[in-house]
C-alpha cells in the first residue's frame, strides 16, 4: 500500500484543528500533508500549482480536505472555486467538506456545491482512515449538466416515489472517459457521465491490483497513540479559547454600541470549541460549546440576561478544562449541566 505516494491539502483556519487533522494524515502515513489557514491560502496554492510546472510538482494535491466554517472564504466557496474555475489544476479532485455543523442543510449544500465526501465534527482516527478509504477504493462518476458539476450524488438505489426530475432519453446523455475538454459537443446532449480511471488508487496500489484498500491496524493504532498525545495541547487550546471568549463578553459587558460584534465573535469561537471535545474525553465542551453557539446565532439585540446565560457557558468551559472533568463528569458534570439549564430558564422567562 502507499499512501506515502499521495499528496493532501488540509484548509482550515483554526491552528488547532488544522495541526490536528495534519497530525493524524501524517500518522496515517500519508506522505506529504500541506496546510492552508484558510479558503484563500488554498486557492492561491492551487492556482501556482497550475500556472506553474514547478509548482505542480511541488503542489500537485491528491486530495483536499477543508473545514466548512470559515472567513473569508468558506469551504463551499472553496469547493465551488476547485469544481468551477479554470485555474484549478483538477477539477475532479477528490474533495471531503469537515464541519461541526452537520445537520442536513449543511450536508446538502456541501452536496449540491459538488463535495465528493462529508466529514463530521468531532472526528477520530478511523473516521478520517474510513474516508480516505472511500475515495481509493469506491469514487464515483463525475456529472455535469447545466445545473451541477460533481460526483454523482445518488450513493444508494433506493425507492423513489415522487416525481423523478433527473429523467433523460439515453440520447440526452453521453459517458465520457477523459477529462480532456469536449471537442463540438452534440447540442442535444443534457448530461454528460465521467467514467474516469480511478487514479488514487493506481496511485496507492498500482495497476491491476484487486480487493480493497486496507490500512495496517498497527498503523492504526499508532495514529491513535498520537492523537492521545494531543491531548495536552488540546487542554492549552481550550484555556487560550476560554480567554478570547471571556475577553469577548468584557468588551460586551462595558460597551453597548459593541455588544453585537463582539456576540458574533463568541458565536464564531463557539463553533471551534464543539469540534472535538469528544475526541480528547471532553464531551462537556462540546455540550457547552454546541448551547453557546446556538444561543448566539444571528443576534440582532444583546440583552443582559443573553450576557448571563455567556458567562455561564464560559465558567462551565473553564470549569471542565481546569479540574479535567473527563466523560459525563459524575456529580460534578450533572451539577454543571443543570447550572446552565438553570441559567436557560433564566433567559427564557426574560425573553417572555
Amino acid at each position: 500500500m502507499g499512501l506515502d505516494r499521495l499528496t493532501v491539502l488540509v484548509v482550515e483556519d483554526n491552528s488547532f484543528a488544522r495541526n490536528m487533522i495534519a497530525e493524524i494524515l501524517r500518522a496515517l502515513k500519508i506522505g506529504r500533508v500541506v496546510t492552508a489557514s484558510d479558503g484563500a491560502d488554498a486557492i492561491g496554492m492551487l492556482r501556482q500549482a497550475s500556472k506553474h510546472k514547478l509548482a505542480a510538482k511541488v503542489l500537485g494535491f491528491d486530495i483536499i480536505l477543508s473545514d466548512y466554517l470559515m472567513s473569508p472564504i468558506n469551504g463551499t466557496m472553496l469547493l465551488r472555486w476547485v469544481r468551477q474555475h479554470d485555474d484549478c489544476p483538477d477539477r475532479f479532485m477528490p474533495f471531503v467538506m469537515i464541519s461541526g455543523v452537520a445537520d442536513h442543510e449543511v450536508v446538502r449544500e456541501a452536496r449540491d456545491m459538488g463535495t465528493t465526501e462529508f466529514l463530521a465534527k468531532p472526528f477520530s482516527v478511523k473516521s478520517i482512515a474510513d474516508h480516505i478509504q472511500v475515495l481509493i477504493d469506491a469514487p464515483r462518476p463525475f456529472i455535469f449538466s447545466n445545473a451541477y458539476f460533481g460526483p454523482e450524488r445518488r450513493r444508494q438505489k433506493r425507492p423513489y416515489h415522487a416525481a423523478d426530475r433527473r429523467v433523460i432519453t439515453s440520447d440526452e446523455q453521453q459517458t465520457v472517459y477523459t477529462t480532456t475538454k469536449l471537442k463540438n459537443p452534440d447540442p442535444k446532449i443534457k448530461t454528460f457521465i465521467f467514467n474516469l480511471p480511478n487514479r488514487l488508487r493506481e496511485k496507492v496500489m498500482g495497476l491491476g491490483k484487486g480487493g480493497p484498500m486496507t490500512i495496517d491496524p498497527e498503523i492504526l493504532k499508532a495514529a491513535e497513540q498520537q492523537l492521545d498525545r494531543m491531548e495536552t495541547d488540546y487542554s492549552d487550546w481550550v484555556r487560550g479559547t476560554v480567554k478570547q471568549l471571556s475577553d469577548a463578553y468584557e468588551k460586551a459587558l462595558v460597551d453597548d454600541r459593541a455588544r453585537t460584534a463582539a456576540v458574533a465573535q463568541i458565536n464564531r469561537i463557539s463553533h471551534d470549541l464543539r469540534g472535538q471535545g469528544t475526541t480528547f474525553g471532553y464531551p462537556l465542551i462540546t455540550v457547552f460549546g454546541n448551547s453557546l453557539h446556538e444561543c448566539t446565532v444571528k443576534i440582532d439585540k444583546v440583552p443582559d440576561k443573553l450576557l448571563e446565560f455567556v458567562r455561564a457557558h464560559i465558567d462551565g468551559i473553564t470549569a471542565v478544562i481546569r479540574d479535567r472533568i473527563k466523560g459525563s463528569g459524575g456529580a460534578i458534570g450533572t451539577e454543571l449541566v443543570e447550572s446552565l439549564e438553570r441559567a436557560r430558564t433564566r433567559l427564557a422567562s426574560a425573553v417572555e
